[in-house]
Parts: C-alpha cells; structure tokens; sequence
C-alpha cells in the first residue's frame, strides 16, 4: 500500500513538472508570439520619420535584445504581476518604484521575467556577465546599454536594487541603467538574481530597422 502511494504521488509530481515547465511554455510562446506581432503591427501604421511617439503603448513598449540570452526577442511590456509575465514577456516595475524609460534621460529602466515555466525569458539570466550587452528596442531607437554588475542572490524585498541609483550596484550618482531581475535558485522563487546594465550610445531607427553591430550573429 505504502508503496502504492509513492508511486502515485510521484506520477502526480511529474505530470505537475510536465504542466509546468512544458505546457505553460507552449501557452506562453503563443501568448508572446500575438503581442509581438500587436507591437510591430501598431509601429507600422506609422514611419520611424513621422513617429515622435515613445510612450508605453497599449500594445507593449519594445523588446529586449539579449545575446548572452540567445537570439529570441523579448516583448516588454508594463507591470510585473505573475499572471502578465505568464505570457511569455518581460514586465517593466510600476510599483514600489517606478521603472524609467530608456529616453527619459536617467533613472533606472527595471525589468521582472520568469526564470522557469511560462516561456523561461530569464532562464539563464545568471549567464551574464560584465561586458555583456543588453539592447532595448523601441519605435524610434536602439537603447545600447553593457552589464557592469551582478548580484547573484538577494531578498525579494531588497527593492533597492530598482532604485533610480541601483544599490548593491556599486553606482552612487545618477545615470541611465537598466536592471534585469528574476527568480533564484532555478525552479523556485525564494531570492531574486539580479543583473545591471548601463547606457553605452544610442542609435537612431532607420526605415529598414537594421539592428546596432552588438546583435549581430
């Protein structure tokens, strides 16, 4: 009977690991797909030339380029609830502290993404290193920005680390940074790994959108 039992708790175990590293990845990939497309198909309407436009939007803000992280765009979008970043995106901080946009001229351009399930944006986020480059691409310009710092374990309370001036980053006046944040140790969600970038340069959006030489293969 005893053994019974494990069994069938292990097949439950399993098929829950099945649910939830594979098939919330399926639904989240979907998801993805359609608010990428909702992005460029809202950038379209208009040319790079005529647009002045670069407000969150109701679609999404951009993507995020990483190629530590692989080659797959990322579409940014407002908030960080889990059930957004469900959908396969990256979320940019409302609350407690506000996330800067890349234009605005300095402040802290923060971001959450799932590490497992759900399409894993940030899955090797603890890959990146100083040197690393990170890109934000919006309607109108290419946001360049290089990892200077990373913080491999901290409190999910440690909100510091999105502050204007990132703490724990070894920065101590204003700047224009960008903070990737995401759930540690892998497959749970007890500390939070953390990853800063600042701005290098950005780039002007041409008619063809040719992406900046950091993404290139």
């Amino acid at each position: 009977m005893t053994g019974e039992v494990l069994i069938t708790v292990a097949v439950v175990m399993a098929l829950f690991l099945v649910y939830r590293l594979w098939w919330t990845s399926v639904e989240a990939e979907r998801q993805s797909v359609s608010t990428a497309a909702a992005i460029r198909e809202a950038w379209s309407r208009t040319t790079v030339a005529e647009s002045t436009d670069r407000d969150e939007g109701a679609s999404g803000l951009g993507f995020l380029h990483v190629p530590a992280l692989g080659s797959k765009e990322i579409a940014v979008v407002e908030g960080t609830d889990p059930e957004r970043l469900d959908e396969g995106v990256a979320g940019f901080y409302t609350e407690p502290v506000r996330a800067a946009m890349p234009w605005e001229g300095e402040g802290n351009f923060s971001l959450a993404a799932h590490r497992d399930g759900h399409g894993a944006r940030f899955h090797n986020l603890d890959k990146l290193k100083p040197g690393d480059h990170v890109v934000v691409e919006t309607r109108t310009e290419w946001y360049v920005y290089t990892v200077f710092a990373t913080l491999p374990k901290t409190p999910e309370t440690n909100v510091g680390v999105i502050a204007p001036v990132p703490e724990g980053s070894g920065r101590y006046s204003r700047g224009q940074y960008i903070t990737l944040t995401t759930c540690t140790p892998v497959f749970t969600s007890d500390y939070r790994l953390i990853v800063w970038g600042e701005l290098s340069r950005i780039d002007p959006m041409t008619a063809d959108r040719t992406p900046p030489a950091e993404l290139s293969p």
